[in-house]
């Protein structure tokens, strides 16, 4: 009986529970408390998450049009930093409310949605919607420096402990940096946040990363550099073709159905999309969606208006061609699918995302827009392009053929095993 009682007192509310109970957390103290819901974990994943927050507002400032290079670097001491040349964080005092007279920079990494991309003219598109990105790293790190380049000075800020104020933005001197505009943020992880699987960065993972934003930024600059001992290496990643450059990349090692990349870039008020794609010999569908530079891995509706414009485009042009006859059914989406591979890249001014790790785009304007789009430009390309056009079409059929036949064999089996059980 002792231990019945002992459990039900672990497990059950108190009698008197009251506003006393009612525990608020202030500034970074939530994001400590439950960091998984702001990094997705607190292992390898949500550890590394903390440099895509900070290389992700480096990256809106390229969007922005104001940044041309992105320099990351794993320092010997377990420390990350990550230099940008945009416009620097702001650094003048806080206007108003509870946080006047702090310098912008501080309310930007000790406050929750704090930022530039909740409206105004700061961004028209970015990457980091929720605006705690970089506030969210102070909380988890056990130290965080940023520097600020503006109009030609340097100012500095330190935070430790998870995100405190070591003291206030300070004038370090003029800025080193040729443009005389950026922003660096070196942090060193908190090892008691990430005490599962360490706080050690895989340079790996760091990598694959940049090179694709790289892709997904056509001439943005990004150097990796790694100063740890042992594991020395210095990347340059720089790409001129954009997501062109990004399939002949993922299809390196993959036989090409034909040597030419589909592409075509459309913009509408407020949103943009950017397409490329090519068939190869193999099965496997890769189809990739980008909201804002972030990689939507569980699709979105981007990645749906894509897939109804392509499954229509090109049962379209098979029966035009002839290689789909009357009495034929219409090609699957799954036949015309297979051994593609795909970029589908958007920016627009509001995307809502679907949690904080933002794996899924949720917009429905942006499926009509880029379905259309599709419509209109796959459609061209396809006519411009017969001899490429003619061999989607021929993998597609003989995909929907393979498909048909296996269902029939599946049936016949079916039937005589009936059959069977039956006599």
């Amino acid at each position: 009986m002792a231990t019945s009682k002992s459990t039900k007192s672990a497990t059950t509310g108190s009698a008197t529970y009251g506003a006393k109970d009612i525990q608020v957390l202030e500034g970074l103290d939530p994001v400590r408390k439950r960091p998984g819901m702001y990094i997705g974990s607190t292992g390898l994943a949500g550890l590394h998450h903390l440099i895509w927050e900070v290389v992700d507002n480096a990256v809106d400032e390229a969007m922005a049009g104001y940044c041309t290079k992105v320099v990351v670097t794993l320092h010997e001491d377990g420390s990350c930093s990550v230099t940008d040349n945009g416009r620097g964080i702001p650094i003048d005092p806080y206007p108003s409310g509870p946080h006047k007279g702090k310098s912008a920079l501080e309310v930007v990494l000790t406050v929750l949605h704090a930022g530039g991309k909740f409206g105004g003219d700061g961004y028209k598109v970015s990457g980091g919607l929720h605006g705690v990105g970089v506030s969210v790293v102070n909380a988890l790190s056990k130290r965080l420096v940023a520097e600020v380049d503006r109009d030609g000075v340097r100012y500095r800020q330190e935070f430790v402990d998870g995100g405190k104020p070591k003291g206030k933005i300070a004038k370090v001197g003029p800025s080193p940096n040729k443009t005389n505009t950026g922003t660096t943020i070196s942090f060193s992880p908190d090892p008691t946040i990430f005490a599962a699987e360490g706080v050690e960065f895989v340079a790996r993972t760091v990598t694959e990363r940049l090179q694709t934003i790289a892709f997904l930024n056509r001439d943005l600059e990004i150097v990796f550099a790694d100063e740890r001992a042992d594991k020395k290496q210095k990347i340059t990643y720089q790409y001129k073709g954009g997501i062109v450059d990004f399939v002949k990349h993922l299809n390196a090692s993959r036989e090409a159905l034909f040597t030419k990349v589909a592409h075509y870039e459309a913009s509408e008020a407020d949103q943009t999309v950017d397409v490329a794609l090519q068939w190869n010999t193999g099965y496997y569908e890769g189809i990739y969606g980008y909201a804002n530079g972030i990689s939507t891995v569980e699709g979105g509706m981007h990645v749906e208006g894509f897939k109804t414009a392509l499954t229509s485009v090109l049962n379209k042009y098979a029966r035009a061609s002839g290689a789909l006859k009357e009495k034929d059914e219409n090609l699957l989406g799954e036949d015309i699918r297979e051994g593609i591979t795909a970029i589908i890249a958007v920016k627009l001014r509001e995307p809502q995302f679907e949690g904080q790790t933002k794996a899924k785009l949720g917009n429905v304007s942006i499926r009509s827009f880029v379905q259309k789009e599709t419509n209109s430009k796959l459609e061209e390309w396809l006519q411009e392009n017969p001899t490429e056009a003619n061999r989607i079409v021929k993998k597609a059929v003989a995909a929907a053929q393979a498909r048909i036949a296996a269902k029939n064999a599946r049936n016949a089996v079916r039937r005589k095993t009936a059959l069977a059980g039956a006599g």
